[in-house]
């Protein structure tokens, strides 16, 4: 008898005690059957890490002895878990029943797929897809990501219309796929990233190595969003405009990278006086940090800029703008993007 693949689902922990109290009986009670649950904890100052042992002593706990963030707090216990795909999930999302058969056999039959996520729904307006990840990754040619089902803060509601399994840019961190061996082999999460692009990192990073990755809309799980930093921090502001700027640095051949950046960090300074204008002073002063820290660190992420810069597979990467298209052409589903700007 053929034994299924070992899968180990990890959920990272900050202070997530009533998250981890309402979500993990549904993923605890997943059907697959060759499991291993992992709890990491980024140095939990609330009684979560007790709660779990008590209540779920088969669940395996592994703490970290301080908050290194959603990157190095996954670096650092993946290290410590063996299995043959690991299932990166956020403790603020509702799984549903047989939410990882359809994923592991995707990625079985596809043996040069290295990722994928499942479609991921939002928690509270469950007909709608969620911020992050919705039906697969994308990314246009200014750094970007948007989704199958969400460009820029717009949401669709799900009608099935992106149910086709396909090959996309990036998979969503809220609930990641991935291979063990090719998780090791790449070197995981950027650490310095400590939270948000990260996986968008990640999966450029896969591409380039000549890996694809997947979205499978058969599994589907439901996501809160915002469950460690809501969208109105600056802290998360601040963490989004300086990894993206990081992760086209690090990612696209060196012209290319100039022009980009240099359009970018344009858009960046329309984005912080339009802050100013709605008073957002805190959102205008997390994006001038992040073009300081940035530039302050530019020639440390230009040392990590890697040797395979060969060909890869574009599928998910939108050639043209999608803030151009969203506001500029009033453009609200991922549906009437034009499709000569996707190459493949």
């Amino acid at each position: 008898m053929t034994t299924s693949p070992k899968v180990a689902v990890v959920i990272l922990n900050w202070n997530g005690r009533y998250f981890l109290e309402k979500f993990l009986p549904s993923v605890f009670n997943s059907s697959y059957s060759n499991i291993e649950f992992v709890l990491g904890d980024n140095a939990s100052t609330d009684d979560s890490v007790s709660f779990v042992q008590q209540y779920y002593p088969k669940i395996r706990v592994v703490q970290n002895a301080e908050n290194l963030g959603f990157a190095g707090g996954y670096n650092a216990v993946l290290e410590q878990v063996e299995a043959d795909y690991f299932v990166l999930l956020n403790s603020d999302v509702e799984v549903t029943t047989g939410w990882i058969e359809p994923v592991i056999e995707m990625l079985e039959e596809e043996q040069n797929m290295a990722a994928a996520q499942p479609k991921i729904k939002s928690y509270h307006q469950r007909n709608k897809f969620e911020h992050a990840g919705s039906s697969g990754g994308y990314i246009d040619r200014f750094g970007y990501p948007f989704c199958r089902g969400r460009i820029v803060n717009h949401t669709e509601e799900d009608h099935g219309q992106y149910d086709n399994p396909t090959d996309i840019f990036w998979a969503s961190g809220a609930a990641l796929f991935i291979r063990s061996s090719v998780w090791r082999s790449s070197g995981g999460f950027d650490a310095d990233f400590f939270a948000h692009m990260e996986e968008v990192d990640l999966c450029w990073r896969l591409k380039r190595m000549g890996h694809r990755i997947g979205v499978c809309p058969q599994s589907v799980v439901y996501h809160v969003g915002g469950g460690t930093l809501k969208t109105s921090n600056p802290r998360k502001t601040f963490l989004n405009f300086r990894n993206n700027l990081i992760m086209l640095q690090k990612n696209l051949l060196f012209w290319p990278a100039c022009r980009v950046l240099f359009v970018r960090m344009w858009l960046d300074f329309f984005a912080l006086i339009l802050s100013l204008l709605k008073f957002k002073f805190g959102d205008a002063w997390a994006i001038s940090r992040a073009h300081q820290s940035f530039l302050w660190n530019i020639f440390r992420t230009a040392r990590k800029r890697r040797s395979y810069f060969g060909p890869f597979t574009r599928k998910g990467w939108y050639a043209k703008s999608v803030m151009w298209a969203y506001f500029a052409k009033g453009v609200r589903k991922f549906s009437k993007l034009e499709r000569r700007g996707f190459l493949r």
